[in-house]
């Protein structure tokens, strides 16, 4: 399976590339479908991005987070570095004097801006990482490794969160009425 980027320089890129994704999707069913009936597979249409094609997006392979953000599922590997940077946010909870209550909030809000994805960013507005900072050069006063490291984009954002909000939740809830944190 092939890894599709988180980051595109134009939406008709992003377009492309879910389309190609339902397509491959909707080939890969249909293939396996058919070893299971021992009935022929369908042959795929290629380019083809119409209504057909982006069903296959509803399988996994390609779903869209709340706020019009793309969240892709890249494979096995982006989930279980996913999981570890939700397991390093929660044991960090409490050195921000937080207790658990506040991990849920803080995951609907992180889930909705990068889906716990190290190296997602936003060619848009210059956002980057796990908390989405903007600049993404800002998380660097939490470690030199901010580009590539979960545990110093989750800390730097934790930090960001007390600062400006004190507590996860009201950074969701602000979250929620403006569509930003």
């Amino acid at each position: 399976m092939s890894r599709i980027r988180t980051s595109f320089s134009k939406p008709t890129n992003l377009i492309a590339a879910i389309a190609a994704s339902a397509s491959a999707v909707a080939a890969a069913t249909a293939a396996a479908a058919a070893v299971a009936s021992s009935a022929p597979a369908p042959a795929p249409v290629a380019g083809s991005a119409g209504p057909a094609s982006t069903a296959g997006a509803a399988t996994g392979a390609v779903a869209t987070a709340t706020g019009g953000r793309p969240a892709i599922r890249l494979d096995a590997a982006h989930v279980s570095q996913e999981q570890a940077a939700r397991k390093t946010a929660r044991n960090m909870l409490h050195h921000f004097g937080w207790g658990t209550r506040q991990f849920p909030p803080l995951d609907k809000l992180w889930n909705r801006e990068s889906s716990w994805n190290k190296y997602a960013s936003n060619p848009y507005s210059g956002a980057y990482g796990i908390p989405q900072a903007v600049p993404g050069s800002k998380m660097a006063s939490a470690g030199r490794d901010w580009r590539t490291n979960a545990t110093t984009q989750v800390r730097w954002g934790l930090g960001y969160i007390k600062a400006v909000y004190g507590y996860p939740r009201r950074a969701w809830q602000h979250e929620l009425a403006y569509g930003w944190y």
